[in-house]
């Protein structure tokens, strides 16, 4: 269709230029009638909505079609490169761990995943919650205009200095430190044990989200030799890909959750140094039994893929003369009961006690379910962990310690909660300091 007598006719003073831009731009409408469309931006409506009727339109809206289907393939191949490059995102089981896997109680083999005790949960929580449901409501306007205060603005308390001298006496007793978040170092029958080591300034792939509020108390490379490293389950805010190789060439021993092990030999560990476990199993070495216990959480180093594909886990530990329980991340369920009753009672518990909203509670526990955590456990030492150095949810950064010490006081508990880095021996007198309070007057 020749459009130029048109064109000429009603726009006298367009440049010839233009009008052939137009007239070609007809013809081949994906090349340049967009080059039409931004010169000459004063007849745009009337050129192609008046002078070409229905036909022009059509044309259009195949042109912003294929826009649109060229995006979604350019964004496409980018997540596959990225995918399959980006180091941090792990490994997905498969060969021997993933047979492992399969042999799961707590495995789907329709979906190839693994699942909770409550069937179902996950797939609530992410219908419900305002991770995925209506992000722009949920998400980014409560992160904008939230009154809270997720962040603090001061350097958190914390001791620095030298490793006790008398850390591996142990045999009687526990001693540990808390470096933030889920991180704790701790002796346990002159053993070194590391519990979900994150030393990264970021819990996120890439460095700039998901900021730690401030460096270790204790950098990694001031770490004392460490025998095992126990890790609950794979999310960036647990599992450090950096910290992770850093103990490539050391005697450390890692105990995981089935499929983790898939991640830890992608960063360079030796299989032999990596013992699975799946929920109930129990391994005793060096005088410590081992026992990876139920949680209700999920897993995945990625938004939409992989997920599920690891385990996920708590932990109980067991000597002659003491006992552990380290909770990773966990939604209070039945769970809590069922370990209470089968391995406790603890003298120590590490309870999952940040990160919480109550649209995703099914993976992580309100203040007053810390409580009932604890009681159901059997628990003597309350510590709670899983705040204090990065936001991942919309609460107060003090609001565990204040509400959890408040709860605890209520029923008789003892709650400990140190600065960071200061150490503690279970059998010695307890830290009693409520840190938080002049900085949140």
């Amino acid at each position: 269709m020749d459009v130029t007598g048109v064109i000429k006719n009603r726009h006298n003073s367009i440049p010839d230029e233009f009008i052939q831009s137009a007239t070609i731009g007809f013809d081949n409408f994906a090349t340049h009638c967009v080059i039409f469309v931004q010169d000459v931006d004063d007849i745009k409506r009337e050129f192609m909505f008046s002078d070409f009727g229905e036909f022009t339109n059509i044309n259009k809206q195949n042109y912003s079609l294929l826009l649109f289907a060229s995006l979604l393939l350019l964004m496409a191949i980018g997540a596959v490169l990225l995918f399959s490059q980006c180091e941090q995102f792990g490994a997905v089981p498969s060969g021997s761990h993933h047979q492992r896997m399969t042999e799961s109680p707590n495995y789907n083999p329709e979906k190839d995943i693994f699942v909770n005790e409550t069937p179902g949960v996950i797939d609530e929580m992410f219908a419900n919650s305002g991770f995925w449901a209506n992000p722009r409501k949920n998400l980014t306007n409560n992160f904008l205009f939230n009154p809270n205060t997720p962040t603090p603005n001061v350097l958190l308390p914390e001791v620095r200095g030298h490793l006790p001298s008398d850390l591996r006496d142990t045999s009687d007793t526990v001693k540990f430190t808390w470096l933030g978040h889920a991180t704790v170092l701790a002796s346990i029958n002159e053993k070194t044990i590391l519990f979900d080591p994150v030393f990264s300034e970021s819990a996120a792939p890439v460095s700039w989200v998901v900021k730690r509020y401030q460096p270790p108390a204790i950098s990694i490379d001031e770490l004392p030799s460490i025998d095992f490293i126990v890790i609950s389950h794979d999310h960036y805010d647990h599992l450090d890909m950096k910290a992770i190789k850093f103990f490539r060439e050391s005697h450390t021993r890692f105990l995981v959750p089935l499929g983790v092990a898939s991640h830890l030999e992608h960063w360079g560990i030796r299989r032999d140094r990596v013992i699975e476990f799946d929920w109930w199993q129990t391994r005793d070495i060096a005088g410590i039994s081992f026992t990876c216990t139920p949680a209700q959480h999920f897993s995945g180093r990625t938004a939409t893929i992989a997920m599920q594909k690891t385990l996920w886990s708590s932990w109980a530990l067991r000597t002659e003369a003491t006992s552990v329980y380290f909770s990773g991340d966990s939604g209070y369920a039945g769970h809590f009961k069922e370990i209470g009753d089968r391995l406790g009672p603890f003298d120590l518990t590490f309870i999952d006690a940040g990160q919480y909203n109550e649209r995703w509670r099914q993976v992580h526990n309100l203040p007053p379910e810390v409580i009932d955590a604890f009681n159901d456990l059997n628990g003597n030492i309350l510590v709670p962990i899983g705040w204090g150095m990065f936001t991942l949810a919309l609460h107060d950064w003090f609001e565990p310690p204040v509400e959890i010490s408040s709860r605890a006081l209520e029923i008789g508990a003892i709650a400990v909660i140190p600065r960071f880095g200061e150490w503690v021996d279970i059998k010695q007198k307890l830290p009693d300091e409520k840190w938080w309070e002049p900085i949140i007057e």
